[in-house]
């Protein structure tokens, strides 16, 4: 799973939702809306790979994460030009193989060390996550989705059983984004 999806998030809700027998039409619904983030990031990339043939072009975004399209899309921007496949692959494919290495190793120790929580590993994820909207943060007014999106699906949290957050968050920063875009 890890080598064939290259999407944390998706696979840290699979592990989370996954119970015996699994829950497969959830796991695969949430998964969807999770990874649904990408059609919007390939879109981002798609007038940058106009001149790429589509075998490089379907490889960027095999190996397409979060942070090699944040990476790709800050350079192309600061450079004026095409996404660079080089600068693009030297980053995805460090990432991907980082990714496929402490898997691994984490599969490999994870029961020795117990519940990693105890140990803060839980906020490594959001912590990225933080780190990249950092990076892109244009203003108040900008955010105002992503922040839509943080109360429904917090709210969504506490107050309803399961995973329903996931989607009651993705919608409503959708619908936001929506509602809030200015005509053009």
């Amino acid at each position: 799973m890890t080598g064939l999806n290259f999407g944390g998030g998706s696979e840290f809700a699979a592990v989370d939702l996954w119970t015996s027998p699994p829950h497969v039409a959830l796991i695969v619904a949430i998964t969807f809306l999770i990874n649904s983030r990408h059609l919007l990031m390939g879109a981002a990339f798609a007038p940058l790979m106009q001149k790429l043939s589509r075998r490089k072009a379907f490889l960027i975004l095999f190996f397409m994460c979060d942070e090699s399209w944040a990476m790709g899309l800050d350079d192309a921007r600061k450079k004026g030009t095409d996404l660079n496949p080089r600068y693009f692959f030297g980053v995805a494919i460090g990432l991907y193989a980082s990714w496929i290495t402490f898997t691994t190793i984490g599969a490999a120790i994870g029961p020795v060390l117990g519940d990693v929580t105890h140990y803060g590993f839980d906020m490594a994820f959001p912590a990225v996550f933080l780190f990249m909207l950092a990076g892109m943060w244009k203003g108040f007014a900008a955010s105002r989705p992503w922040l839509i999106s943080l109360v429904v699906a917090g709210g969504t949290y506490v107050f309803v059983s399961g995973a329903w957050y996931v989607p009651a968050g993705a919608l409503s920063g959708v619908l936001a984004a929506y509602l809030l875009a200015r005509p053009s």
